[in-house]
């Protein structure tokens, strides 16, 4: 049998609130099945692409982005090639924010360098 998850169980285990996942699935990102009384119905597949998206979302990759790689997912394998494009890019992004920050540290870990070698001074004198 398959599992299946109300809207308020897949917040609680995503952490993503209801109007969240509702918001997404406005936007087309979630497309979850109805039961007889219209109540939205998750499953595992479900909620591992909602762990996509959050991951993406993680990484600072744009719900614009995150929307086009749905939709080059919901057209099967045939667009793997321009998915991998999209992961490449935000990973290219990823990679020029941990420069950045690895300058930011550089520049504090010198800072912090300097102001030990003037306190040693200080203590020689």
């Amino acid at each position: 049998m398959i599992k299946t998850y109300k809207i308020s169980e897949i917040s609680s285990i995503t952490g993503l609130s209801i109007p969240t996942l509702r918001y997404y699935e406005d936007l087309g990102l979630l497309k979850p099945a109805r039961n007889d009384n219209n109540y939205r119905v998750f499953k595992d597949k479900d909620l591992r692409w909602i762990e996509f998206i959050s991951r993406a979302k993680a990484t600072g990759m744009p719900l614009a982005k995150i929307i086009e790689y749905s939709k080059l997912r919901e057209q099967g394998d045939e667009t793997v090639k321009e998915r991998i494009s999209i992961l490449e890019q935000q990973e290219q992004i990823l990679h020029a924010q941990q420069q950045e920050i690895q300058t930011h540290i550089d520049f504090l870990q010198n800072k912090k360098r300097y102001y030990a070698q003037l306190q040693d001074s200080y203590k020689k004198s």
